[in-house]
């Protein structure tokens, strides 16, 4: 039985928003992060990592020099392993549920992100996250684990999507949905 649900789509499809609209339905611990923007003047200028225990950081932005760059974004390698890694080997260890909002890019330049959502692959909890739609050996070997069921996400589907997600969670038994 699959136990790990990625949303995959197009940016700006709705994948975080079905994500937290799934988690609000969860009554089961649930722990690991969410990614949101960062605008400034109109205009998006990095991202900021938050964490479900209240920890945040800035995970990339244009402002960040000395770093390795998705596009123009710098990454902040040390605010993804102090926080998001740690979150989620902390909702590996004590949750019932671990949320990774996302697998992309920015989080793949960091080899303990990509070592700990293995172990949440191969764990005994539900695993809920987005994963990038583009393709890199590493998420499409994600996308062909064995756990994995791979959700995608449109416009035309994305108000509705979360219902279906929370169905398939069901199913697990090892959450409630409420």
């Amino acid at each position: 039985m699959k136990t790990v649900f990625l949303l995959t789509g197009t940016p700006g499809s709705g994948k975080t928003t079905a994500i937290r609209k799934i988690v609000s339905r969860l009554s089961g611990e649930v722990g690991g992060f969410f990614t949101e923007e960062i605008r400034e003047s109109g205009r998006r200028t990095g991202f900021r990592l938050i964490t479900l225990d209240g920890r945040q950081g800035v995970l990339a932005h244009v402002d960040i020099r000395r770093a390795p760059h998705i596009s123009k974004y710098g990454v902040d390698l040390a605010v993804l392993d102090s926080i998001g890694v740690d979150c989620l080997m902390r909702a590996i260890e004590e949750k019932d549920v671990v949320v990774i909002d996302e697998i992309g890019p920015m989080e793949l330049l960091s080899e303990s992100f990509r070592r700990v959502v293995l172990q949440a692959l191969v764990s005994d909890i539900v695993v809920l996250g987005s994963i990038t739609k583009r393709r890199t050996n590493f998420t499409d070997d994600i996308k062909k684990h064995p756990n994995v069921q791979v959700v995608e996400i449109t416009r035309a589907n994305r108000d509705k999507i979360h219902a279906g997600v929370l169905e398939l969670i069901r199913e697990t038994g090892r959450c409630e949905v409420i």
